[in-house]
Protein backbone atom coordinates (compact mmCIF):
# COMPACT_ATOMS: atom_id res chain seq x y z
CA UNK A 1 0.00 0.00 0.00
CA UNK A 2 1.34 3.41 -0.97
CA UNK A 3 1.88 5.71 2.00
CA UNK A 4 2.13 9.48 2.35
CA UNK A 5 5.68 10.86 2.35
CA UNK A 6 5.31 11.70 6.05
CA UNK A 7 5.30 7.97 6.87
CA UNK A 8 9.00 8.16 6.00
CA UNK A 9 9.95 11.78 6.69
CA UNK A 10 8.40 11.88 10.19
CA UNK A 11 10.43 8.93 11.46
CA UNK A 12 13.92 9.44 12.93
CA UNK A 13 15.61 7.26 10.29
CA UNK A 14 19.37 7.48 9.98
CA UNK A 15 19.02 7.67 6.19
CA UNK A 16 17.95 11.32 6.55
CA UNK A 17 21.55 12.15 7.55
CA UNK A 18 22.79 10.95 4.15
CA UNK A 19 20.18 11.93 1.59
CA UNK A 20 19.43 15.63 2.02
CA UNK A 21 20.20 16.16 -1.68
CA UNK A 22 17.92 13.28 -2.80
CA UNK A 23 14.20 13.41 -3.58
CA UNK A 24 11.78 11.06 -1.84
CA UNK A 25 10.13 9.30 -4.77
CA UNK A 26 7.94 6.64 -3.12
CA UNK A 27 6.93 5.28 0.27
CA UNK A 28 5.21 1.89 0.55
CA UNK A 29 4.03 -0.32 3.35
CA UNK A 30 5.22 -3.77 2.38
CA UNK A 31 3.12 -6.85 3.13
CA UNK A 32 5.89 -8.23 5.31
CA UNK A 33 5.18 -8.52 9.01
CA UNK A 34 6.79 -10.06 12.06
CA UNK A 35 8.07 -9.43 15.53
CA UNK A 36 10.57 -6.87 16.79
CA UNK A 37 13.55 -9.22 16.26
CA UNK A 38 12.64 -10.46 12.76
CA UNK A 39 14.18 -7.60 10.79
CA UNK A 40 17.54 -9.28 9.96
CA UNK A 41 15.69 -12.26 8.49
CA UNK A 42 13.38 -9.98 6.49
CA UNK A 43 16.36 -8.11 5.05
CA UNK A 44 18.16 -11.32 4.12
CA UNK A 45 15.08 -12.70 2.33
CA UNK A 46 14.59 -9.44 0.43
CA UNK A 47 18.20 -9.39 -0.77
CA UNK A 48 17.96 -12.99 -1.99
CA UNK A 49 14.87 -12.45 -4.14
CA UNK A 50 15.20 -11.88 -7.88
CA UNK A 51 12.39 -9.60 -9.09
CA UNK A 52 12.83 -10.89 -12.64
CA UNK A 53 11.76 -14.35 -11.45
CA UNK A 54 9.10 -13.04 -9.07
CA UNK A 55 7.24 -10.65 -11.34
CA UNK A 56 4.66 -12.33 -13.55
CA UNK A 57 3.13 -11.08 -16.78
CA UNK A 58 3.37 -7.41 -17.69
CA UNK A 59 5.50 -6.51 -14.65
CA UNK A 60 8.10 -9.15 -15.51
CA UNK A 61 8.12 -8.07 -19.14
CA UNK A 62 8.64 -4.42 -18.14
CA UNK A 63 11.46 -5.42 -15.78
CA UNK A 64 13.22 -7.44 -18.49
CA UNK A 65 12.65 -4.73 -21.10
CA UNK A 66 14.21 -2.10 -18.83
CA UNK A 67 17.41 -4.11 -18.40
CA UNK A 68 17.62 -4.96 -22.10
CA UNK A 69 17.14 -1.29 -23.03
CA UNK A 70 19.74 -0.36 -20.44
CA UNK A 71 22.24 -2.71 -22.05
CA UNK A 72 21.41 -1.53 -25.56
CA UNK A 73 21.53 2.18 -24.69
CA UNK A 74 24.47 1.86 -22.25
CA UNK A 75 22.53 3.14 -19.22
CA UNK A 76 24.06 0.66 -16.80
CA UNK A 77 27.76 0.71 -17.62
CA UNK A 78 30.19 0.39 -14.71
CA UNK A 79 31.59 3.85 -15.46
CA UNK A 80 28.15 5.32 -14.75
CA UNK A 81 27.80 3.61 -11.38
CA UNK A 82 28.80 3.90 -7.74
CA UNK A 83 32.40 4.97 -7.25
CA UNK A 84 32.76 6.24 -10.80
CA UNK A 85 29.99 8.65 -11.88
CA UNK A 86 28.89 9.20 -8.28
CA UNK A 87 30.66 8.63 -4.98
CA UNK A 88 29.17 6.02 -2.70
CA UNK A 89 27.01 7.25 0.14
CA UNK A 90 29.16 5.08 2.41
CA UNK A 91 31.53 8.08 2.40
CA UNK A 92 28.80 10.07 4.18
CA UNK A 93 28.16 7.48 6.87
CA UNK A 94 28.83 8.51 10.46
CA UNK A 95 31.40 6.32 12.20
CA UNK A 96 28.88 4.16 14.06
CA UNK A 97 27.16 3.13 10.81
CA UNK A 98 30.39 2.80 8.83
CA UNK A 99 31.83 0.49 11.50
CA UNK A 100 28.62 -1.57 11.68
CA UNK A 101 27.28 -4.15 9.25
CA UNK A 102 26.30 -3.06 5.75
CA UNK A 103 23.73 -5.83 5.40
CA UNK A 104 23.45 -8.65 2.89
CA UNK A 105 24.65 -8.42 -0.69
CA UNK A 106 21.99 -8.65 -3.39
CA UNK A 107 21.76 -11.74 -5.52
CA UNK A 108 20.61 -10.07 -8.73
CA UNK A 109 19.75 -6.41 -8.20
CA UNK A 110 22.37 -3.73 -8.93
CA UNK A 111 22.20 -2.37 -5.36
CA UNK A 112 25.08 -2.17 -2.90
CA UNK A 113 24.24 -2.32 0.80
CA UNK A 114 25.06 0.82 2.79
CA UNK A 115 24.20 -0.01 6.39
CA UNK A 116 22.04 -2.23 8.54
CA UNK A 117 20.87 -1.40 12.05
CA UNK A 118 18.12 -2.67 14.34
CA UNK A 119 15.23 -1.17 12.38
CA UNK A 120 16.53 0.04 9.03
CA UNK A 121 18.54 -1.07 6.06
CA UNK A 122 19.67 1.03 3.10
CA UNK A 123 21.22 0.16 -0.23
CA UNK A 124 22.24 2.30 -3.19
CA UNK A 125 22.62 2.00 -6.94
CA UNK A 126 23.64 4.36 -9.71
CA UNK A 127 23.51 4.31 -13.47
CA UNK A 128 23.29 6.86 -16.25
CA UNK A 129 19.75 7.87 -15.20
CA UNK A 130 19.86 8.20 -11.40
CA UNK A 131 21.63 7.67 -8.11
CA UNK A 132 19.03 5.81 -6.09
CA UNK A 133 18.57 4.57 -2.55
CA UNK A 134 16.23 1.85 -1.35
CA UNK A 135 15.48 2.22 2.36
CA UNK A 136 13.69 -0.53 4.27
CA UNK A 137 12.41 0.33 7.73
CA UNK A 138 10.95 -1.95 10.41
CA UNK A 139 7.96 -0.13 11.88
CA UNK A 140 5.83 -1.03 14.91
CA UNK A 141 2.16 -1.39 13.92
CA UNK A 142 0.70 -0.32 17.26
CA UNK A 143 -0.65 -3.78 18.10
CA UNK A 144 2.59 -5.49 19.10
CA UNK A 145 3.59 -6.49 15.58
CA UNK A 146 5.98 -4.91 13.10
CA UNK A 147 5.90 -4.42 9.34
CA UNK A 148 8.32 -3.43 6.60
CA UNK A 149 8.18 -0.02 4.95
CA UNK A 150 10.10 0.84 1.78
CA UNK A 151 11.16 4.30 0.68
CA UNK A 152 12.81 5.06 -2.64
CA UNK A 153 15.02 8.15 -2.80
CA UNK A 154 16.55 9.40 -6.04
CA UNK A 155 18.93 11.97 -7.41
CA UNK A 156 18.24 12.12 -11.17
CA UNK A 157 21.23 12.59 -13.46
CA UNK A 158 20.39 15.88 -15.18
CA UNK A 159 17.52 16.41 -17.61
CA UNK A 160 17.83 12.85 -18.90
CA UNK A 161 17.39 11.38 -15.43
CA UNK A 162 14.40 13.62 -14.67
CA UNK A 163 12.77 12.66 -17.99
CA UNK A 164 13.46 8.98 -17.34
CA UNK A 165 11.90 9.12 -13.85
CA UNK A 166 8.82 10.91 -15.22
CA UNK A 167 8.46 8.39 -18.06
CA UNK A 168 8.59 5.31 -15.82
CA UNK A 169 6.37 6.66 -13.03
CA UNK A 170 3.03 5.39 -14.40
CA UNK A 171 4.53 1.96 -15.07
CA UNK A 172 5.91 1.77 -11.52
CA UNK A 173 2.57 2.67 -9.94
CA UNK A 174 0.24 0.73 -12.23
CA UNK A 175 2.26 -2.39 -13.00
CA UNK A 176 5.53 -2.95 -11.15
CA UNK A 177 4.76 -2.00 -7.54
CA UNK A 178 1.39 -3.82 -7.40
CA UNK A 179 3.05 -6.99 -8.74
CA UNK A 180 5.90 -6.66 -6.22
CA UNK A 181 3.41 -6.21 -3.37
CA UNK A 182 1.50 -9.34 -4.41
CA UNK A 183 4.78 -11.27 -4.68
CA UNK A 184 6.00 -10.15 -1.24
CA UNK A 185 2.59 -10.91 0.25
CA UNK A 186 2.68 -14.49 -1.13
CA UNK A 187 6.32 -14.94 -0.09
CA UNK A 188 5.59 -13.64 3.40
CA UNK A 189 2.64 -16.04 3.81
CA UNK A 190 4.77 -18.98 2.62
CA UNK A 191 7.51 -18.06 5.11
CA UNK A 192 5.00 -18.07 7.99
CA UNK A 193 3.17 -21.27 6.92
Amino acid sequence: MRLPDTAHTSRPWRIHELTGDFTLEDVWELPIAGGPDDFPQVVRRMAERDPAEALPGAAGLLWETRWKLGALLHWDRPEDGIGTRVPTLRERLPDDLRDGPAGPEFGSLPFRPLYLCADEWAAEMANRTVHGVMHIGWVPDGTGGWHAQMAVLVKPNGWFGRAYMAAIKPFRYLVVYPALMRHWDRASKRAVA
